[in-house]
């Protein structure tokens, strides 16, 4: 199981650096490296969405589902489950900065290219869905290196 995560977890790792790079462009209203092949990094956090998905369900197995996250990322050292949930907040805190930014429709730049101002929205998003694919996976990744691959088991509260 743990070298099946290995290539998703390093396209995530990716996919976290490339849409830092397309944050930090459109914040300094700098053209994207990639140009409109940006846009790439949308179709990408489905590629390692699901295989994080699919991880880090056989760990949540049997766990509440208040726990399930703490759970997923049982495997994760502090400072990655910390930059995941910064990630989140920050996504949405960008989101509501920027909404009212938005170019109008039809002010595109010369050459067909977004504003900065929507791949800024969007690529906060990108960030944080690579972030938790990362975590998920990274936690994944170790849990079963150890043999752990199993979730926790369930509390049954003194009821047999």
């Amino acid at each position: 199981m743990a070298v099946l995560i290995v290539p998703f977890l390093a396209l995530a790792a990716v996919g976290l650096v490339l849409s830092l790079v397309a944050h930090g462009c459109a914040w300094l209203g700098e053209p994207q490296p990639l140009g409109m092949a940006t846009w790439g990094l949308h179709l990408g956090i489905f590629v390692v969405w699901l295989p994080a998905l699919l991880a880090s369900g056989q760990m949540v197995r049997g766990a509440r589902r208040e726990d399930a996250w703490r759970v997923a990322l049982r495997g994760c050292p502090r400072w990655m489950r910390w930059k995941t949930s910064a990630f989140f907040v920050y996504a949405f805190v960008n989101f509501m900065l920027n909404f009212g930014v938005m170019a109008p429709a039809g002010k595109q730049p010369a050459g067909g290219d977004m504003p900065p101002a929507v791949f800024r929205m969007f690529s906060g998003h990108w960030m944080a869905f690579y972030s938790a694919a990362l975590a998920m996976l990274y936690s994944s990744w170790i849990i079963s290196s150890r043999g752990e691959v199993k979730g926790p088991e369930p509390k049954r509260d003194g009821v047999l």
